[in-house]
């Protein structure tokens, strides 16, 4: 088959010993895409057909079936041909068409910037992960060629594509269990992300290589020895970590290379797990093993199936190194994961028929579908695939797998959204914890819940959470049982970031800008854009940059400025007269003003004066329940006054607070010294027990600001037993 020059010749050689393989229709998907691709280049020069025949030997490589080599040549004809998938099914199956379209990219999508489409696409690929996850096996070896030939690329795409790689697809491949896939794309990445930290790493690596080689030469020979004598068919390798690891330990977490203790590593591949345990015995009684050092990754295996005993020792000349045990089957998953013993079909049947192993994947679907825009979608996914992890045990003994720094609230909804959503404490090794509490791998932890029907989650969770799952679980029940609060919530919010970034617009004009905005947001109407800003799902000041935009080229106006004088909307007023208590109101004067008690509004806040007959004027939080959404069509729009405070005076006030806790000895003595800590002057205190354990703490204390009582939230958020706080009449 010498007439191919593309590697594909050697391929089909290779690919013709393996009967599982039609080798007819291989050809033929080689044929059409060699036709497809006639004519164009890759950035090196080279025949773009070299791309695809490589991607297929990768996959190969890997042991994948004939769908996935056949998808794999085919798999850039769909995006950058004539072809079309319903060819490609004709030809070759629904599967196949189905694998290709999940690699395929999205077209170029309308008013979108770069960023957005990318991000699509990436959801779309998470989507096409959940129906057939060998879609992400072949982008994975996509990508590794694209990376092996990325010097063909210019500096921007190197570093954006290495980066993009570490957040999202090396990740993955370590979720999948593929360490060869991952190490490489890892090494790659940070070679054009970091050159010169490369460079010393490789160079250091050089040095103890050559120091190395005859170390781990004679370790080899002693534990070979020993280990020989006592069982058959071993199998013992050495290596030297890799470049990417040394790198994250020394330049992200800092450590020296005198503290990395897996520099060296010695692996033992034995026949059964017997085996295993007795060579761990032999190693230690050669060997003096370091405390704190050792994982059994065999009798609690890790959530991508990987299993193997790691114990750390030291040598009789004092240098450590660690020593991987595992048997030949350990050793097949732990170099390939997942195409090691294929199971491809699980997922398709739903969420009930997915493999433990996949469950992440499902999870990663779920929070696109309640994701607001595909950016969120892809921000939680570059969280949630840390690399960096924590395994802790459900009170039965099953083992999670969650980012480091999670707390016990993303714990929580990892098990399930019921749980998280009526989560009131939680319990770490058999004591309560603060809600905020960071879990640890290897605790044992149990999720206290309340029987309420009204009990939810607290917005306080959203700034506390890790993973972007049990975010977007949390605005989730916020969208679905607060849509109008949360309307009026983000209406407030939008009018607030128009007024601080000038965007002056009144009447139509101003509800047919906020229309555009949400069109341009995916959103069918006003209120669903409302919604999703009062809940969280959207962060304005995110888009305000092409808000302003849009508003300068297009809607400003010099008569917006006569229209915002004359117009009674709640733009910050004119100083004309100022209260003792801080408080600027418009048009009156030696007039007596007092804070609601329905809401208590703090300097901070947006606030409206009303005026009571008889009794000056009352000033009300703008999101009180007592002020009307529409001022200008109210029934008494006359005696709503424009109000705001003036930042220049220093005002003490009272704000009564709500603190509800798990009932327990000392709960109020806590509170009453965590406040005196903070010099928090306390008016009045009344504790009281609630139904299911629980206990409601009212506090009346003295504030200047929001900002002050948030900051008394945030310490009694820290008390233990305390789950959740709000203020009272708000």
């Amino acid at each position: 088959m010498c007439e191919y020059d593309d590697g594909f010749g050697a391929f089909l050689e290779k690919i013709k010993k393996y009967p599982q393989y039609d080798i007819e229709k291989i050809e033929l998907a080689y044929n059409i895409a060699k036709e497809a691709h006639g004519g164009q280049k890759r950035r090196s020069g080279e025949p773009y057909i070299m791309h695809p025949v490589a991607v297929a030997r990768i996959l190969l490589k890997l042991g994948m079936d004939n769908e996935c080599i056949i998808s794999a040549l085919l798999h850039d004809v769909v995006e950058d041909t004539d072809y079309t998938l319903s060819f490609i099914r004709e030809n070759f199956g629904a599967d196949v068409e189905l694998l290709v379209d999940g690699v395929t990219k999205l077209g170029q999508i309308p008013l979108s910037t770069r960023e957005e489409v990318e991000a699509e696409n990436i959801r779309k690929m998470f989507m096409a992960m959940n129906k057939d996850v060998r879609v992400i096996i072949i982008k994975l070896a996509d990508r590794l060629h694209n990376m092996r030939t990325a010097r063909y690329w210019p500096p921007y795409k190197q570093r954006e594509k290495s980066l993009e790689t570490l957040e999202i697809y090396a990740p993955i491949a370590h979720r999948l269990g593929i360490r060869a896939i991952k190490e490489e794309l890892e090494n790659i990445a940070v070679y054009y992300l970091d050159p010169i930290a490369y460079k010393e790493i490789e160079n250091s690596l050089s040095m103890k290589r050559q120091e190395g080689e005859t170390f781990l030469s004679e370790i080899k020979g002693a534990i070979s020895e020993r280990i020989n004598a006592a069982m058959d068919n071993v199998n013992i390798t050495t290596r030297v970590k890799s470049v990417h690891g040394i790198f994250r330990k020394v330049y992200v977490k800092g450590k020296s290379f005198e503290e990395i203790y897996d520099i060296y590593a010695v692996r033992i591949i034995v026949n059964s797990m017997i085996d295993c345990y007795n060579a761990l015995g032999i190693v230690h009684d050669m060997y003096k093993p370091l405390p704190g050092r050792f994982k059994d990754y065999i009798s609690t295996p890790k959530p991508n199936g990987y299993q193997s005993l790691h114990t750390t020792v030291l040598s009789n000349t004092g240098v450590p190194f660690e020593i991987q045990i595992r048997t030949w089957d350990m050793h097949k998953t732990a170099e390939y994961g997942i195409a090691a013993h294929w199971k491809y079909k699980i997922g398709k049947g739903g969420k009930d028929s997915l493999d433990a192993g996949l469950e992440w994947i499902h999870r990663m679907v779920e929070t696109g579908e309640e994701s607001d825009t595909a950016e969120d979608l892809v921000a939680n996914i570059k969280g949630d695939l840390s690399i960096d992890e924590v395994y802790v045990f459900t009170p039965k003994g099953d083992i999670r797998s969650l980012p480091i720094g999670s707390t016990v609230i993303d714990f929580a909804y990892a098990i399930h959204s019921a749980v998280g959503n009526r989560m009131v404490g939680a319990k770490v090794d058999g004591r309560i914890v603060p809600i905020d509490y960071e879990i640890n791998t290897g605790e044992r932890i149990e999720i206290l819940t309340s029987n309420q029907q009204n009990k939810g989650p607290s917005k306080d969770w959203l700034s506390i959470v890790k993973t972007g799952e049990a975010r977007n679980k949390i605005r989730t029940w916020f969208k679905r049982e607060r849509r109008e609060e949360n309307i009026v919530e983000g209406r407030d919010i939008v009018d607030r970031e128009f007024r601080r970034n000038f965007i002056r617009l009144t009447g139509d004009r101003y509800n047919e800008f906020v229309e555009k905005i949400s069109r341009r947001q995916h959103f069918a109407d006003t209120d669903e854009f409302y919604a999703a800003v009062g809940y969280g799902g959207i962060q304005i000041s995110r888009l305000m940059p092409g808000i302003k935009d849009e508003y300068n080229r297009n809607w400003k106006e010099d008569k917006d400025v006569e229209k915002l004088t004359t117009s009674n909307t709640l733009d910050r007023p004119r100083k004309t007269s100022s209260s003792s208590n801080g408080i600027i109101v418009e048009g009156i004067d030696n007039c007596l003003i007092k804070s609601a008690r329905c809401c208590s509004p703090l300097p901070g806040e947006d606030i409206v004066g009303f005026i009571t007959r008889g009794h000056g004027l009352t000033v009300h939080r703008r999101s009180c329940i007592n002020v009307p959404q529409d001022l200008e069509n109210c029934a008494e729009p006359e005696r709503w006054i424009k109000a705001y405070w003036d930042e220049t005076v220093k005002v003490e006030l009272k704000s009564t607070i709500d603190v509800y806790a798990i009932d327990r000895d000392g709960v109020v003595l806590d509170i009453t010294s965590r406040l005196m800590n903070i010099h928090v002057k306390i008016h009045s205190i009344n504790a009281r027990p609630i139904n299911d354990g629980n206990c409601r703490t009212t506090l009346t204390v003295t504030v200047n600001s929001k900002e002050h009582l948030d900051n008394i939230v945030k310490n009694i958020r820290k008390i233990q037993g305390v789950y959740h706080i709000e203020r009272s009449g708000v």
